[in-house]
This record gives C-alpha cells, structure tokens and sequence, in this order.
C-alpha cells in the first residue's frame, strides 16, 4: 500500500471556510496567519509526514521498543526522524514567540499534528504530550521555570510527559500514594511509582521533563491534595545545561495491543531517596495545573481518532479501486469488477469520508474558539468562544477517538479477509485507536463531563448559542431547493437533542444514576447533531464557491454531496438516540450484580 498522502485541499477547505481563518488572522498575535502563508506551512508538513514518517509507521509496530537497565531502544530511523522534526521547528509552530515558537493559530498547529498523528501515531505521541507540558508551564510554571524549560520544549530538544496513573488508582487521580517531602533548598523530593506514561524513557531528546502529581505533608485528602512537580531527567545547571541523572528510571515497558513504537513505561522516582522535583502552581493546585495539560492533550487525542481514520479511509480507497472481486451491475457478463463499484463497499467508503470530514470541522473550530477564547482582544467574545471551546472538547476528545476505532474496523471490512492478514497493515490502525477512547479520560468520563458541567456552564449560555444557531441555518437551508433533504434532517436532529438535553436539566438534579445512565449515547446525539450542522456550513460555503466560479469543480461538489450523505445517513440516529438517552438506570440495575453470570 502507497504513503500517507495529507490531505491538504480538505484541511485548507476547513480552515478557510469552516473556521474563518482570515478572522484569526485578524487578531493581532496571528496577524502572520494569512492563507498564502499557512498553505505553505501545510505543504512542507506534509513532506515531512509523508515522506519521512510514514514509511515508519510499519517499521515501528513490528519492531516495538525494549528496555534494558533503564535504556529504552527505539526502533530503527526514529531518533533521526526526530531530529528532522526538531529542526525544521514543528514542535513549536503554535508556542508564544518569546519562547521561541512560531505563534500560528491552534487551529493550523492541528493540522500538523493530524498529519503526524495519520502518518505515524506512535511517533506523533511524543510531541503531543510535550505540547501539553509547554502549556501548563505557560499558565502556571515561574518565570524562573519558564525561563529553565520552555526554550527547549518549544524547540523539541527536550520532551514532556504527563504522570497521573499509578497502579491502584486508574480514572481515580486522587487515590494516588506518590508522595513529595520538602528539601532544605527549597525543592522537593519525590518518590513513588507510575504507570502508562508515554515515551517516560527514550533517547530520541536530549532531557525528558515529567510532570509528576504526589502529596505533600499532611495535604487533603482526594483530588484536593494533590501538587503538581516538574522532575527533569537530567537536572539543569544555572547556566542551562544538563548536570546529573536524577534519581529515576524506567521499570519496565508494557507489551500493547498496538502502538507498539511508543514506549509505554512504568516510572519509578525516588529509589535512592534522591529524586529531586520543583513545585509548579502552589501547594494541593496540582489538578488545577494538570487540566491545563489534560485538556490540551484531550482535544489532541480526539485529533488522533480522526487521523486514524483518515489514515485508515486512504488505504480503504486504494484497495477498493484496485480489488477486482464479482460483477458490479452494469458489469459486462464474465468481467471482474474493482470492488468500489459495489454499493455496500461504496457504502462503507463514504461513510467513513463523511464522518472524517465532520470531524476534521469539528476539531479545528474547538482550536480556533480556543484562539479566540485566549486571544481576541474582546472580552464578551473571548468568554463566548472559550465557553464554546470547553463545550466542544468532550465531543471532540469521545466522538472522534469512538470513531477513529469504528472506521479503522470499517476499513478492516473493506479489505475482507486480507484485512484480517497483518500483512496489508490495515490491522495495525485498529489496534493503534483502541487506545484512544481511554486515554486522558475514558469517553465515559467524558460523557459524564458534558452532562456534568458543560451543560450547566455560563448558565447554559453556550449550548443554547449553539442550538440557536444550528436551528437558524437548518431554517436557512430550507429555502434552498439544493439543500432540502438537509435542512429536514438537521431539524429533526436538533429538536431531539433539544428534548433530550432538555431531559437532562430535569432529571440529573434528582437521580444520581438517570443522568449518567444515558449520558454516553447523549454524547453521540450531541456530537453527531453538531458534525451534521458543520457538514452543512461546509456544503453552503461549496456552493457558493461554486456559483462564484472556483475552478475546483470535482471537489466543491464532493463537499456538497458528501454533505448530503451526512444528513441522509448519518444525521438521522440522533432521534434513534433520544429513547436510550431519556430512558433512566433502572434496567441497568435490574438485575443483582451477583447474577450478572448466568
């Protein structure tokens, strides 16, 4: 099968049309963003994803990582990928020029990292937790710290991870035991042990930075006794250059379903009683400084479900137009047909395109509200786009890491039986995303956070903007013979999420287990409702284009009508969804849990 290919004209579709970059541009910190400008950012990404990282993609999943004495080897032509990376300034494209990044929009930094995520994922997740930890230390580190780390992160000469997880205590932050003692100069002394930490070890960076969550002292209890420490590799000398190896080391490298390049480590600090960390963001405020990176790692994890797919989508269409399989009707009698010509492959194939598109809309217009939200020189408008932003950011992190694992499989099926065979490395995809509707907060959780607390943010002021607005375009489109069936489609889907969310204000005040109990499948309705209303956005800006004379024919129709395949086949199970949403927990604990085995 051939290399990733990015594809750059639906990426500059969506963050010309979809997220309005000419407005981003407009804003003084991203005055450089103009069109011409990040049409060639996006160009040369795309030389770097597919001519260097791709061909690595298989390379690292069948020859893994391994540890020895703390050392983790990296397959083969990863360290000098890497290298290339860091120095063609890709680590720090949307990183504050002070610090020595390029300050382009979030919004275009993600269409990077979706093609180093499509092209190579295991690779890719380097970066993208140093990416979290250069924000958290942006919003909470001192001038000092910043001054220390930030230069080097920003550039990607050193890394980042983030260390949560330890191994009684999963989803349950504030059950961790790691703990944090005071030491005569002012830093701390850490100990304890994680897990899962992602490239914790590796020799790809010059210095690996860990933010490490422990106790301290006599802190609280839970989540509200938790302080966050920087804990370099190697500490930092005054002048800025390394000094010795702390007091921490890799254990051991988990054997994964997938993702097998990246290496997953169990972290051990403080053996020798000597692991020095340096408190960021106040005494018991660890989870208030970890969100920041959670939430930044959150929306690029969603990003990861719609690389996957997209990864998985390419290689689908490639197989389907050189597969002959049967006589496709209309076929002459005794001809083998490209399995393309098949309705259900055809099916199959733009259902995954149509999903891909929706999301790609939806997780660049969740960067570029945080744009706004950070950066608009309005304060009204930065409040309604961050409050957007925190509203989009569990659809985007649940729906498209659901889906990224639902399209790879489907691209599994398009492949038949040799999807099942390693060999056409369709395989690998699926296992790589099943990974990713459990990372940074399972999609429950993230479910349970739309109903918990972004519904209920700004008193509603977000979701009912959001609805407002879906409910004026889908009004819009009715009168417009072209985009009828849409139109219908799309206010249907909001009137039942209307209903449904409407359920959720009544009932999750007065029974703890009916809200939670249909808050997954609400997840999906809102999402789905809002892919829908992005794809019809999409398809007005196509037409206009259209009628306007943009050459582009072929593709600006294949926006209109992939559009309409949205609203016609994937729009219409959000009503479907509306009874399992409202129908309440008590068939969930209708039977004793000791009988759940028959």
């Amino acid at each position: 099968m051939g290399e990733y290919n990015a594809p750059l004209k639906d990426m500059s579709f969506v963050l010309n049309n979809v997220v309005n970059l000419d407005e981003l541009a407009g804003i003084e910190k991203f005055e450089h963003a103009e069109s011409d400008v990040v049409a060639a950012v996006l160009e040369e990404a795309s030389k770097l994803s597919g001519n260097v990282l791709s061909p690595l993609n298989k390379v690292g999943d069948l020859a893994g990582t391994s540890v020895s004495e703390g050392v983790v080897t990296s397959p083969d032509g990863w360290n000098e990928a890497y290298a290339q990376f860091v120095a063609g300034g890709w680590n720090g494209i949307s990183a504050p020029e002070e610090f020595g990044g390029g300050s382009m929009p979030q919004a275009v930094s993600l269409a990077t990292v979706e093609m180093w995520n499509s092209s190579n994922m295991a690779f890719a997740l380097c970066p993208l937790l140093t990416q979290g930890a250069i924000e958290s230390l942006i919003a909470h580190g001192t001038k000092e710290q910043q001054e220390t780390y930030l230069e080097k992160l920003v550039t990607g000469e050193w890394s980042a991870t983030m260390n949560l997880t330890e191994s009684h205590a999963g989803s349950d932050v504030g059950a961790l035991r790691s703990k944090a003692e005071p030491a005569a100069d002012g830093s701390w002394l850490i100990s304890g042990q994680k897990i899962f930490i992602t490239y914790g070890e590796h020799e790809m960076a010059e210095n690996i930075i860990h933010l490490v969550l422990a106790r301290t002292p006599g802190s609280p209890a839970g989540t509200k006794g938790i302080s966050l420490f920087i804990v370099p590799k190697f500490l930092v000398n005054e002048d800025g250059s390394l000094g010795k190896r702390n007091d921490l080391k890799c254990v051991s490298v988990e054997e994964k379903i997938g993702i097998h390049a990246s290496p997953t480590c169990v972290m051990s600090y403080g053996d020798n009683g000597e692991c020095v960390g340096y408190l960021i963001g106040g005494e018991n405020s660890g989870m208030a400084c970890m969100f920041t990176m959670m939430n930044n790692a959150r929306l690029n994890v969603g990003l990861q479900g719609l690389a996957i797919a997209e990864r998985a989508y390419q290689q689908s269409v490639e197989y389907a137009l050189d597969r002959k399989q049967g006589r496709a009707s209309g076929a002459a009698k005794g001809e083998s047909s490209s399995i393309v010509k098949h309705a259900d492959v055809r099916r199959n194939l733009m259902s995954m395109k149509a999903q891909i598109e929706a999301m790609r809309c939806l997780v660049y217009l969740n960067g570029a509200c945080l744009d706004k939200g950070h950066n608009h020189p309005d304060a009204e408008e930065r409040k309604a786009s961050m409050g957007l932003a925190e509203l989009l950011t569990p659809l985007s992190k649940a729906w498209c890491t659901d889906l990224g694992v639902e399209l790879a499989s489907t691209a599994v099926q398009i492949h038949g039986g040799m999807g099942f065979i390693e060999e056409t490395g369709v395989g690998q995809y699926y296992r790589d995303a099943r990974i990713l509707p459990i990372y940074e907060g399972t999609n429950g959780i993230q479910a349970l956070d739309l109903i918990g607390r972004k519904l209920s943010l700004h008193g509603g002021a977000p979701v009912k903007k959001l609805f407002s607005d879906m409910e004026v375009l889908a009004r819009e489109l009715n009168d417009d013979e072209n985009f009828g069936a849409i139109s219908r489609q799309l206010g249907v889907a909001v009137t039942a999420l209307k209903e449904a969310t409407d359920w959720m204000y009544t009932n999750a005040p007065n029974d703890p287990n009916a809200a939670p109990a249909g808050a997954t499948p609400y997840l999906r309705m809102f999402a789905v409702t809002v892919g829908g209303y992005l794809m019809a956005k999409s398809a007005v800006k196509a037409q206009e284009l259209l009628k306007a004379g943009d050459p582009d024919v072929a593709f600006l129709n294949g926006k209109v009508v992939t559009a309409k395949f949205f609203a016609s086949q994937i729009l219409p199970q959000v009503a479907g969804l509306l009874g399992p949403v409202t129908e309440g927990a008590d068939l969930l604990f209708a039977i004793d849990e000791d009988n759940l085995v028959a």
